[in-house]
């Protein structure tokens, strides 16, 4: 790094979190180009116009902690708030699909549980593993309903329905 390129980071280092004082300010430094009272040599008399008669540009610095996240309502008015409604119970499942879900779920998790306790592996506990799931992964494949009703097979080409 060049050697006014370190100074100018010392001098930014050095001064952090300390505020200027307006007095001090030159007429660059309150950001107003080239002049002291605010109105510019153009003629138009505005505070955020430099001499160039281009705006000047600001930006807001918020607290630390602070920001536009951190934004409340001034009213605690919940108007307009919407609340779904209740959504409606589960259909109940009959014993067949409770027993494949057993069956599917159960299968895996008894192997695992055999790997885990390091239990010998023997035919039976792998059958009952194994056939356990494909078991109930093809009851609940076979049982699975497409919302249609079997009315529906006669015109499946009808497109739409408004």
């Amino acid at each position: 790094m060049p050697e006014d390129e370190e100074a100018a980071w010392a001098e930014i280092v050095a001064g952090y979190g300390e505020e200027p004082d307006a007095t001090t300010l030159g007429p660059e430094e309150d950001g107003r180009a080239g002049t002291s009272s605010g109105s510019t040599a153009t003629g138009t008399d505005g505070p955020g116009e430099a001499d160039t008669g281009t705006p000047l540009r600001s930006f807001t610095v918020y607290a630390a902690g602070t920001g536009p996240r951190d934004w409340q309502p001034e009213d605690d008015e919940d108007e307009g708030h919407f609340e779904p409604p209740e959504p409606p119970p589960l259909p109940e499942a009959d014993t067949t699909t409770k027993f494949a879900w057993l069956a599917a779920l159960g299968g895996p998790l008894l192997l695992f549980a055999c790997i885990l306790t390091q239990q010998e592996m023997t035919w039976w506990i792998i059958t009952l593993g194994l056939g356990g799931f494909l078991g109930g992964f093809a009851t609940l494949v076979a049982r699975m309903r497409d919302g249609r009703d079997d009315d529906d097979w006669d015109d499946p080409g009808r497109g739409a329905v408004v």
